[in-house]
């Protein structure tokens, strides 16, 4: 398979963009802990389609420089960032009992190694996503690693620590007069709307259950205030919406928003824990019904940044994300997956696509009118794209030294991707050599050019892998790899230093 897709069918959607995606290959070694739903490796998996696909011929890849302290400290509180850094598994102690739970960090939010790092690099991630945006040189920016929209300015909430949303949005709202945030995670966007819940300079839209669920917020009735009434808009949706249910409410309202916000740039986070079958979720939309938002977004000819979010049956995740990025770039890609590095994951049909199931629709079309029209009355009463007082840009940083880049001064002096990147950086699962040594058995990465010894080599772990439970696995393998490097830290430390040990982040 030459992985090169086929082109969009014709219309507005069909016309070339100028992608940039981001991706660390870092991200998939974070691991929040055994049995936690939340895992960063999907983010991994999703790269590794993409690659074997062919699409990242299509795109300019590029490794996002960490967010600092100060980029975190434009929406966070200091304090709470600061917390955040210091904090590790191994300094956790009574003293720090009170600032766990001030700033709610414990079972859905646990403290893990690499935590601060964790947040600098999806951050880091949407944040310049946003920069390229803003100077143009990109239409379309991607990072699957952020959209964790939960979390807010100084707590952390559903396993989300830094809003890298708010602040990629603060860094477009630098550019855009209006930026329009659209939620399509199952869960609401509350630390999104939250953070600009009374200005009409982002109008925020979210699509999600509501109900007993968590995380409780988003009820309809929920608009907005002070000068940002009318700019929160709600969707509030019950069990088992389908994909012409929700595209009848997606498309007539974000046609409506389009029409009177008139935005300058809008972030799309795009949670794929609203797809059939997901672990936490409870809705039933397919991976083509949930990348229609994609498909429609991009109709529209704006800056437009997709981010992830929630997603908790990973192999449906990186299907999901893998297919966006092929509509983002203007191609379709073919349902057969090709051979890539977690094939055993796709098993038994090895596709792209899932069938939705045969769960029961609670959205009755009375339900689905009310709210469509609830909302675009809300709508009308706005005036059409509200001017902002003319003020003067906050200024670009000047650039300090290398490894303290300011955002907004490094622009385009990102590290692009090659393929030496994806042999020598993603070449297992976790790099470091202490693990392999260790006896912990990753799946190697297939190199194109070595493709034919590769399907040799992988073919007793593809047949081990599809018979386990792919979130055991991951579980098992990062659990002594996280184990292993304990040891490690151990066995270099002098006797002094074991007694004076303070890690950092």
């Amino acid at each position: 398979m030459d992985g090169s897709g086929n082109s969009l069918l014709a219309g507005p959607e069909s016309h070339k963009k100028r992608v940039a995606y981001f991706y660390d290959s870092e991200v998939g070694n974070f691991y929040y802990g055994p049995g936690h739903p939340m895992k960063p490796h999907r983010i991994r998996m999703t790269h590794s389609l993409l690659m074997h696909y062919g699409v990242h011929q299509k795109m300019e890849m590029l490794k996002p420089f960490p967010a600092r302290y100060k980029d975190l400290c434009r929406f966070h509180e200091d304090d709470y960032v600061a917390f955040l850094k210091t904090v590790t598994p191994e300094t956790q102690n009574k003293k720090q009992l009170r600032a766990l739970k001030r700033f709610n960090l414990g079972e859905d939010c646990p403290v893990f190694d690499g935590l601060y790092s964790f947040c600098q690099t999806y951050a880091g991630g949407s944040v310049g996503g946003a920069v390229k945006l803003n100077h143009g040189h990109s239409d379309i920016a991607i990072n699957w690693s952020g959209g964790l929209h939960h979390a807010k300015k100084c707590e952390a909430s559903g396993f989300c620590y830094v809003n890298d949303i708010v602040l990629a949005i603060l860094e477009l709202l630098k550019y855009h007069a209006r930026i329009l945030y659209i939620d399509i995670d199952i869960h609401h966007g509350d630390g999104v709307e939250e953070a600009f819940y009374t200005t009409n300079r982002v109008m925020t839209v979210s699509f999600h259950k509501f109900g007993d669920y968590f995380p409780g917020t988003g009820d309809l009735r929920d608009v907005g205030h002070s000068e940002g009434k009318y700019y929160s808009l709600n969707v509030p949706l019950k069990d088992g919406i389908d994909d012409e249910s929700y595209q009848s409410l997606f498309k007539p309202i974000i046609t409506k928003v389009m029409e009177v916000f008139q935005p300058g740039a809008v972030v799309l986070q795009c949670g794929a824990d609203s797809l059939s079958g997901d672990r936490l979720g409870c809705f039933n939309l397919s991976v083509k019904g949930h990348a229609e938002c994609v498909r429609f977004m991009r109709s529209f000819d704006v800056p437009l940044l997709l981010l992830g979010g929630g997603g908790y049956t990973i192999r449906n995740v990186a299907r999901c994300w893998c297919y966006e990025t092929g509509i983002a770039v203007g191609v379709e890609l073919d349902d057969k997956l090709p051979y890539n590095d977690y094939y055993g994951y796709f098993g038994p049909d090895y596709t792209l696509h899932v069938a939705p199931s045969n769960m029961e629709n609670r959205n009755t079309k009375s339900d689905l009118e009310f709210t469509r029209k609830y909302l675009v009355e809300n709508l009308s009463r706005l005036q059409h794209a509200p001017s902002v007082p003319f003020q003067e840009r906050p200024p670009d940083t000047e650039i300090p030294e290398e490894e303290e880049l300011d955002m907004e001064a490094r622009g385009d002096r990102y590290h692009k991707w090659n393929m030496s990147d994806w042999d020598a950086e993603d070449d297992t699962i976790c790099h470091s050599q202490e693990a392999n040594a260790n006896g912990v058995n990753f799946p190697r990465m297939a190199s194109p050019t070595n493709q034919e010894q590769a399907n040799k080599v992988k073919q007793e772990e593809v047949t081990e892998a599809t018979s386990m439970d792919e979130d055991n696995e991951v579980d098992e393998n990062m659990t002594k790899v996280t184990e292993r490097h304990k040891e490690i830290k151990e066995e270099q430390a002098s006797p002094e230093q074991m007694n004076n040990l303070n890690i950092s982040a």
